[in-house]
């Protein structure tokens, strides 16, 4: 009480935020520093944790269940790694391959000119016939198309073109940040990655959380876009900027007004139907350029799918080690107790409680995209992956990408220490985008 006599309520408000501010930029230059730092650290503190919470257990109830369930669960674990690994061989080649028809027959250079007069707005500080504005609509191209093997090497190439207009070598520019955070927001019109999980853990319709995925990816990149607007002071009513939103928002706006007028039945129905269409249409829209394009549609095909079988199996020490870790962390009792705690916690505010499993997947997502995937499949392999929570889960997977890991990544390539508000403005849009996939997955699944 005295503390509030000394300072108005605006005030503390304030010093609250910039303190927050300052330890979260820290944080973020801690982890440009350290790159692997943060999932190496829940990675010892999911073993540990379960290895105390089981020993605990166990001394106080007399009973070694717990221990060896702990056990149990780290073979059967890596067991469950390497089959869904290999299970998404198949899966993952017929994606890249198709994804790969489309890239060579000019789908994401296409994309590019579609969306050049918006983002010459949104990046002012970038010549328009420089190299790093076609570098930029190639990366946030193939980041919509779900290409990500491409995308990664267009963003790292596009973040050392912006560093060359950059004045200041140590210190993020607007455009960097601008760029950062719409690779932080994940905007993603084909969600492989979360449908080829799905389709692995037997889910009847794998592709059913594609249009919500598309909704609550959208609501994260309209939010982070629009706090590094207002930030940068862009004059978000220019004609380019206010036609592009206008048409996105409206197409989103209206999907959720239809959907919200129907009963779970129809909306599964109809979702399923919408999106079949539109995924077919990307398919023989992208067979049909390659065609005109003259490209060899089948050896594009198979070059993706090579690409395909070489991610599959890169992957397997990775989710190997996280799931393990995830594993051993539920077996041993502890993440029920987590989750019960935020169960009471939402239930105390008079919230639907239905969504609490999904959490740990949300709450993952900022710091680390394989811990999150682990947390995902973790959930499904839990619960079903047609449950509820599941797909839940999945909406929230998709929503989003791991801002940590992507300012680690992209400024660490180009030296760059001070990062200024992009950290702020993408944990801004993952918050809009976990809130948003929630809220959808009631609307669509519940």
């Amino acid at each position: 009480m005295l503390y509030l006599n000394q300072y108005s309520f605006c005030e503390l408000i304030k010093k609250t935020y910039f303190c927050w501010l300052k330890y979260s930029l820290k944080f973020s230059y801690f982890i440009i520093k350290q790159k692997t730092v943060v999932l190496n650290y829940i990675w010892i503190g999911f073993l540990l944790i379960a290895v105390v919470v089981a020993t605990i257990q166990t001394f106080v109830s007399g009973d070694s269940a717990t221990l060896t369930a702990v056990m149990d669960s780290m073979f059967s674990s890596a067991k469950t790694g390497f089959e869904i690994s290999i299970g998404l061989t198949g899966v993952l080649s017929l994606w890249l391959g198709i994804l790969k028809i489309g890239e060579n027959g000019g789908a994401i250079n296409f994309l590019s000119r579609l969306v050049a007069p918006f983002f010459c707005k949104i990046f002012p500080e970038v010549p328009k016939d420089h190299p790093a504005m076609g570098t930029i609509f190639m990366n946030i191209s193939a980041n919509m198309l779900g290409l990500d093997n491409a995308a990664t090497p267009l963003g790292l190439k596009a973040m050392n073109e912006l560093q060359e207009l950059n004045p200041k070598k140590d210190t993020a520019s607007n455009a960097m940040i601008m760029f950062l955070v719409l690779n932080t927001s994940g905007l993603t019109i084909i969600p492989i990655t979360v449908m080829t999980y799905r389709a692995q853990f037997g889910a009847v319709n794998p592709s059913d959380v594609f249009l919500p995925i598309l909704i609550a990816t959208f609501f994260s990149s309209l939010v982070g876009f629009l706090a590094v607007a207002i930030s940068q002071k862009i004059n978000i009513f220019q004609k380019n900027i206010i036609l592009t939103l206008s048409l996105l928002t409206g197409f989103i706006v209206g999907l959720i007004a239809v959907f919200s007028t129907m009963d779970r039945e129809s909306i599964q129905f109809y979702s399923s139907i919408v999106t079949n269409i539109i995924l077919l249409g990307i398919v023989s829209a992208f067979v049909i350029m390659g065609l005109l394009k003259k490209v060899n549609v089948y050896d594009s095909f198979v070059q993706g799918a090579k690409e395909g079988f070489k991610v599959a199996v890169g992957i397997i020490p990775y989710l190997i080690a996280i799931l393990v870790a995830i594993g051993m962390f539920r077996a041993s009792g502890a993440m029920d107790w987590m989750l019960w705690g935020v169960e009471k916690a939402v239930a105390f505010v008079g919230l639907n409680t239905d969504f609490v499993g999904a959490l740990p997947a949300a709450l993952m997502k900022p710091l680390s995209g394989s811990g999150a995937r682990g947390m995902m499949l973790d959930t499904m392999s839990t619960y079903g992956a047609d449950a509820f929570v599941s797909k839940v889960a999945c909406t929230i997977q998709g929503s989003t990408d791991t801002t940590f890991y992507i300012l680690a990544l992209y400024f660490g390539s180009v030296g760059i220490t001070k990062t200024r508000n992009a950290l702020t403005c993408g944990l801004i849009a993952d918050f809009a985008g976990i809130s948003a996939a929630i809220l959808i997955g009631y609307l669509f699944f519940h």
